[in-house]
């Protein structure tokens, strides 16, 4: 019922916009028609403006000052179209109400949309629970399991709330809370967080955290609070409405006082009418808008390009931002001269074609990637939770998995130095017995994507320092930060944890930019100054925390990203430069007589074009290659 109300929601605000842009056109027309004299009416066709798009800004004004003292700049605005109607300059009135709802409406084009990640959160936790009570198994409400409740957990259920394993082994899928793909073996006394998923075997567990204590909960509490000191920038002709006011106010009262001519202080009005400096920022914002979607990158915030342009930090999450998330094998040993180390590896592929776990899967599908050919028949497959698995090939006895599995099976076996050096660099090793002996092994990593080490160098170029935030292991984080140039390196990362990361950063005056693609990732993209998630790897959550979407995983197009946005904020200061200048030189000639309401008008009017017009390159604006030292 709640997504139903959203989607209606969110057609009646699409609607609104439609309503909002055929208003402007027949607003537009209308001034267009005044400007020629065209009359098919018995009134100046200026009106329509004033009635579709002057009487919304004088009632807004009006409100605002009533209920809250609020001067904006609509205030200026409607003091100028009252005092143009007074005194029948009906297009002066037409033409500034016109500008002024057209920055309006770029404007609404660019704000939030309504997000509703933390729903899909709330969907992710449990809704049942298998409670052990007096020798029988009992489903109840997972928001009514107790501590120190005992409870079951089949394969493939969510884990209902934190918890101990008691009995049973298996592999859990703690991508929710860690972001890491790569299932975790789990025995008796390991802890298990709610909300993560029990991929191969039963287990039981007694519950030590419950209903708001759980770790999906407090997740979901990180969510709803993480973006609430994230400051909305305000319009900047809004910021300096007071000042814009009194000044227009005094000098059209002076002039007004001194000449005795009532038309040089409304010219005043409608001259210091903010056209040109209301569309300053909007109209830079949807052309860089423009510029980052060819670049694959979905803005979600419209003011998600100027708070990036001031990022001194970026964070990266490691599995599925800086690497493919996907484990490879990357080399395969033997350790006997009985078979090649391609022997092996075939053997090792043919156990585990019928496996489930990522690994197993991994090394099926890069032993056909690299040989090519079809796999032998396995017999007698078994799959040992938390162990690995055993199968017959080609009439041998297949072990493939970690130490425990071969010991248990009687194979006596030291690791080599080469294996274990493996495991301190982050990667994770299976082992291999042929017939109850040992036979070798394969080493499989994370891999890192091609455009990475080129993209952090470039990060380095525009002096954005890159950070290293994830959930994966110490040896893991250090291996890739290290092939990547990356100093700072914070390992073993739960989502509080990143968020204090980001929280240090930005409290000592360094705003922080978060790239990540996991749901454990979304607290910390809404904490960070801008958070932009991998649209395509990403989960859901993920993408609707953050400001921006890279809708193909191109990381490298990021550095892209940064320079358009800091370029964006050079084209809005000149923007606003132009308009403030033009402006008080209009305000001169107002004050000696050399303008009237009618040319004012028309001098706003060429100042807003020419503001649209340089906005307009941004469309196009393309960073400048990187010169590459001799």
């Amino acid at each position: 019922m709640k997504s139903r109300m959203e989607k209606l929601e969110h057609l009646l605000e699409l609607g609104g916009i439609k309503k909002d842009i055929t208003l402007l056109v027949i607003s537009g027309i209308a001034v267009l028609l005044s400007l020629l004299g065209v009359q098919p009416f018995p009134f100046d066709m200026a009106w329509v403006a004033i009635v579709l798009c002057g009487v919304p800004i004088i009632l807004e004004a009006v409100i605002g000052l009533v209920t809250a003292f609020d001067i904006k700049a609509d205030v200026l605005v409607s003091l100028a179209l009252i005092a143009s109607v007074a005194i029948g300059e009906d297009f002066a009135a037409g033409e500034v109400a016109f500008i002024m709802q057209l920055g309006g409406l770029l404007e609404e084009l660019t704000v939030a949309r309504a997000r509703a990640g933390i729903e899909k959160l709330v969907h992710l936790t449990p809704q049942t629970a298998r409670v052990l009570r007096g020798g029988q198994e009992i489903t109840i409400p997972a928001e009514q399991v107790r501590v120190g409740d005992l409870l079951r957990v089949l394969p493939g259920e969510g884990v209902p709330v934190d918890g101990v394993i008691i009995s049973g082994q298996t592999s859990i899928n703690q991508a929710v809370m860690t972001g890491e793909s790569m299932p975790v073996d789990k025995t008796v006394g390991d802890e298990v967080s709610s909300g993560t998923v029990n991929q191969f075997g039963a287990f039981e567990m007694r519950a030590s955290k419950v209903g708001e204590d759980s770790s999906i909960q407090r997740m979901i509490r990180l969510v709803q609070s993480a973006d609430a000191g994230k400051a909305k920038i305000v319009g900047i002709a809004d910021r300096w409405a007071t000042w814009i006011v009194i000044i227009a106010l005094s000098a059209a009262a002076i002039t007004w006082l001194i000449t005795e001519e009532i038309i040089r202080a409304v010219t005043i009005l409608v001259v210091f009418c903010p056209c040109a400096l209301v569309l300053a920022t909007p109209t830079a914002i949807m052309a860089a808008i423009g510029n980052a979607t060819k670049h694959g990158f979905l803005v979600r915030e419209g003011d998600a390009l100027e708070r990036l342009a001031q990022v001194k930090v970026i964070a990266f999450d490691k599995t599925g931002t800086l690497t493919y998330g996907t484990p490879e094998v990357v080399e395969a040993v033997s350790v006997t001269e009985a078979y090649s180390k391609e022997q092996l590896y075939r053997l090792a592929a043919s156990a585990e074609q019928f496996s489930e776990h990522p690994l197993g899967k991994a090394i099926v599908h890069c032993c056909k990637k690299e040989f090519g050919t079809e796999l032998a028949l396995a017999d007698g497959f078994s799959m040992l939770p938390g162990r690995g698995v055993s199968a017959r090939v080609e009439g041998k006895e297949i072990l493939a998995g970690n130490p425990e599995l071969l010991h248990e099976h009687g194979v006596s076996m030291t690791p080599p130095p080469p294996a274990e050096e493996a495991i301190r660099k982050g990667c994770t090793v299976t082992y291999l017995a042929v017939d109850g002996v040992f036979a070798g092994y394969l080493v499989l990593s994370d891999t890192l994507r091609e455009e990475s080490a080129e993209m952090i160098k470039s990060l380095g170029g525009l002096g954005v320092e890159p950070v290293l935030l994830t959930g994966d292991h110490e040896n893991a984080a250090r291996a890739i930060a290290g092939r990547l140039k990356i100093d700072s390196v914070q390992a073993n990362c739960l989502p509080e944890d990143k968020l204090k990361a980001i929280d240090k950063y930005q409290s000592s005056g360094r705003p922080v930019c978060m790239i990540g693609d996991g749901i454990n990732d979304a607290p910390a993209l809404k904490r960070a100054g801008v958070g932009i998630a991998m649209g395509g790897v990403g989960s859901d959550i993920a993408v609707d925390a953050a400001d921006i979407a890279l809708v193909d995983d191109e990381v490298k197009e990021l550095p892209h990203l940064i320079a358009l946005s800091r370029r964006m904020m050079t084209t809005i200061k000149c923007n606003m430069t132009f308009s403030m200048a033009l402006n008080f030189i209009a305000i001169v000639l107002a004050i000696n007589g050399t303008l009237n309401p009618v040319v004012g008008a028309l001098v706003h009017n060429a100042g807003s074009v020419l503001v649209i017009t340089c906005s307009a390159f941004l469309l196009k604006w393309k960073k400048a290659p990187t010169r590459k030292s001799r």
